[in-house]
């Protein structure tokens, strides 16, 4: 449903949130191996969700790394997704015509509006932090890794 773009961005947010902080900045290694992105690609999400510090903050050098402030925790999810610029899936056609409308629909644009009107709700009621929240308490995965066995 989501570009891999916007799968990773929203995987690296929540673990930049769960794991960084400005005492504590994340390096795109250990940020790339915790969510199963290539780092290559992990880097150009990181280059879009840094710039002008919109999401995710970053400071350069030896001490550098990736980080959310306190502001940014509570950011709505949407906000990732515009930064990569996969907002889409809440404000374009399903069927990618430039000119749907409730005046001249596709044949799926009412099916599609509840379920748009549905996932802009989601995508802006929940925020970054709410989503570490739910990962440190082990209810949620940003990656696809098998569950450890227990001993």
């Amino acid at each position: 449903m989501l570009s891999k773009s916007a799968e990773y961005a929203l995987r690296a947010t929540i673990y930049i949130a769960l794991k960084g902080s400005e005492d504590n900045k994340l390096g795109i290694d250990e940020i790339a191996t915790a969510i199963d992105s290539p780092q290559y690609f992990t880097a150009k999400i990181l280059q879009l969700l840094t710039k002008n510090n919109r999401v995710v903050s970053s400071v350069r050098g030896p001490n550098g790394g990736f980080y959310l402030s306190d502001a940014a925790r509570k950011l709505p999810v949407r906000a990732v997704l515009e930064a990569v610029g996969e907002d889409g899936i809440i404000t374009k056609c399903v069927l990618g015509l430039k000119e749907c409308s409730e005046s001249r629909p596709c044949p799926m644009h009412d099916q599609y509006r509840a379920i748009k009107a549905q996932l802009r709700q989601m995508f802006e009621k929940t925020t970054i932090q709410a989503l570490a929240e739910e990962s440190a308490k082990g209810k949620i995965v940003i990656n696809n890794r098998p569950p450890k066995k227990k001993a």
